[in-house]
C-alpha cells in the first residue's frame, strides 16, 4: 500500500514539474515562430512601401520634367516671336530712316 501511495505521489510530482516545463518549451518555440513571421511581414511591408515610394517619386519626376519641357518650349516660341517682331520693327525703322518719303 505504501508503495502505491509513494508511486502515486512520485508520479504526480513528475507530472506537476514536467508538464509546465514541456509547455514552456512549446511556448518558447511558438514565440520564436511568431517572431520569425513578424520579421517576415515587416520586411514585406517595408518592401511594398519602398516600391510605392519609388513609383510615386518616378511619376512626380516624370510630371515635373514634362512641365519643364512644356514651359521651355513655350518660352522658346515666345522669345522667337518676340525677336522676329522686334527685328521687323527695327528693319522698318531703318528703312524709314534711309528712305525718306518723297
Amino acid at each position: 500500500m505504501k508503495t502505491k501511495l509513494f508511486s502515486a505521489i512520485l508520479l504526480s510530482c513528475v507530472f506537476s514539474i514536467g508538464l509546465p516545463a514541456a509547455l514552456a518549451q512549446n511556448s518558447f518555440t511558438h514565440d520564436m515562430k511568431n517572431a520569425g513571421h513578424s520579421t517576415k511581414n515587416a520586411a514585406k511591408d517595408t518592401g511594398h512601401a519602398a516600391k510605392h515610394g519609388t513609383k510615386k517619386t518616378w511619376h512626380a519626376t516624370k510630371h515635373g520634367t514634362k512641365e519643364g519641357w512644356h514651359a521651355t518650349k513655350h518660352g522658346t516660341k515666345h522669345a522667337a516671336h518676340y525677336t522676329s517682331r522686334k527685328t521687323d520693327e527695327g528693319a522698318r525703322h531703318v528703312e524709314r530712316k534711309t528712305n525718306p518719303q518723297q
